[in-house]
C-alpha cells in the first residue's frame, strides 16, 4: 500500500490528531503494528526537546526501539525550536520513509505544525532586529493596535493579550513589509491533500478527567524531578521550552511563585483551556473524518485502516 510519487512522498500517509489525552500515540502504535512497515512522525511542538519526557508524555524508549519514532528528541531544551525547521524535518523524514518503501503514521496535537506538514504552508522567515524593537513595547495590546492598523485581518485572528502571536505577526508583516495574513493559501483554506486524517474525539467532561489524571500520574513518575534538572541547566531553557504547559507552572513553584498543589492545579486548568482551543482548531478542518476515542484501541486501529484505505481509493 505504500508507494512513493514523483516527489518521494508517501501515498498512504495517515494523520492522527485530536485534543491532548484522547489517545492518539496508543492508536499511533497499533495501526503500525497491524500494518508492519510504518514509522511514526510525532506532530508535537514539545516532543523535540531532549530531557522533557515525562511532561510531554513521549513514548516509551521500548515502543520507539520497536517503531521507528522521528522528531523526538531533536532540540536542546535551550534552543528556540521553530516551526520553520520542524516542517523541513518533517518533510525530509517523509521522503526518507517513503525512500525505504515504508508507510508513514503523523501523530500529534499541535495543530499549526500539523497544517504546516499536510499543507506545505508557506511559513514567513524571521527578523530578529525587527523582534527586539516590538519587545521595547511593553504594552501588549498597543501592539495589537498597531497590527489592526497594517493587517486588519490578522489582528481579528487573534486576541489582544496574545503577545507571542500578535508579535510574530508584526515581525512577518514589518520586517518583510508584506502583510502576515498573506502568506500561502491561509489557514482558513483546507485544500486536497494526500494524506488520510482521523481525529479522536470525546466529551470535554472526559477530556477534563484524563488532563486531571495524567497530570498526577505524571507527578508520581518524577515529573518534578525532571522540571527541576531542566532548570538547572545551563544554557537555561528557551523561552519556547519554558512556557511548555506543565513545565511552566512547576517552574513557577521552584522558583517560589506557587506552591506545588497550586502548581499543578493551574497546570491542569491551563491545559484544560488549551483543549478546547485544541478542539476548535481541528473542527474546523473538513477533512478530518471523527472516531470515537471511547472505542477500545483495536478497534480504533480497524477504523483507521478502513479511512486509509477509502482516502487511497478516492485519491
Amino acid at each position: 500500500m505504500a508507494h512513493p510519487d514523483s516527489g518521494g512522498r508517501a501515498l498512504s500517509t495517515l494523520a492522527i490528531v485530536g485534543v491532548t489525552a484522547t489517545g492518539k500515540s496508543a492508536v499511533a502504535l497499533a495501526l503500525a503494528r497491524r500494518l508492519g512497515n510504518t514509522e511514526i512522525i510525532s506532530v508535537d511542538s514539545m516532543q523535540v526537546y531532549r530531557g522533557m519526557d515525562i511532561g510531554t508524555d513521549k513514548p516509551p524508549a521500548a515502543v520507539r526501539a520497536e517503531v521507528p519514532h522521528h522528531l523526538i528528541d531533536v532540540a536542546d531544551p535551550s534552543e528556540d525550536y521553530s516551526l520553520t525547521m520542524f516542517q523541513a524535518a518533517a518533510r525530509q523524514a517523509r521522503a526518507d520513509i517513503a525512500a525505504r518503501g515504508r508507510q508513514v503514521v503523523l501523530v500529534g496535537g499541535t495543530g499549526l505544525y500539523h497544517r504546516a506538514v499536510i499543507d506545505d504552508l508557506d511559513i514567513p522567515g524571521r527578523y530578529p532586529e525587527t523582534v527586539a524593537s516590538l519587545e521595547n513595547e511593553p504594552d501588549t495590546e498597543a501592539l495589537h493596535r498597531r497590527l489592526a492598523e497594517l493587517d486588519p485581518l490578522a489582528a481579528s485572528r487573534m486576541e489582544p493579550a496574545n503577545r507571542r502571536r500578535i508579535v510574530r505577526a508584526l515581525e512577518v508583516t514589518v520586517g518583510s513589509g508584506r502583510p502576515f495574513s498573506s502568506y500561502g493559501p491561509g489557514l482558513g483554506q483546507y485544500p486536497p491533500c494526500d494524506i488520510a486524517q482521523i481525529g479522536l474525539s470525546l466529551s470535554r467532561a472526559e477530556i477534563d478527567c484524563r488532563i486531571e489524571q495524567r497530570y498526577h500520574q505524571q507527578m508520581e513518575a518524577g515529573f518534578l524531578a525532571e522540571v527541576e534538572a531542566l532548570a538547572h541547566r545551563r544554557p537555561p531553557l528557551s523561552r519556547t521550552a519554558s512556557q511548555a504547559l506543565g513545565y511552566k507552572e512547576l517552574l513557577g513553584h521552584l522558583n517560589g511563585e506557587l506552591s506545588l498543589d497550586d502548581a499543578v492545579a493551574l497546570a491542569v486548568a491551563r491545559t484544560r483551556k488549551f483543549a478546547r482551543r485544541q478542539e476548535r482548531w481541528f473542527r474546523r478542518d473538513p477533512r478530518i473524518v471523527w472516531l470515537n476515542a471511547d472505542d477500545d484501541i483495536e478497534s480504533l486501529a480497524d477504523q483507521a485502516l478502513t479511512c486509509m484505505a477509502e482516502h487511497i481509493s478516492s485519491s
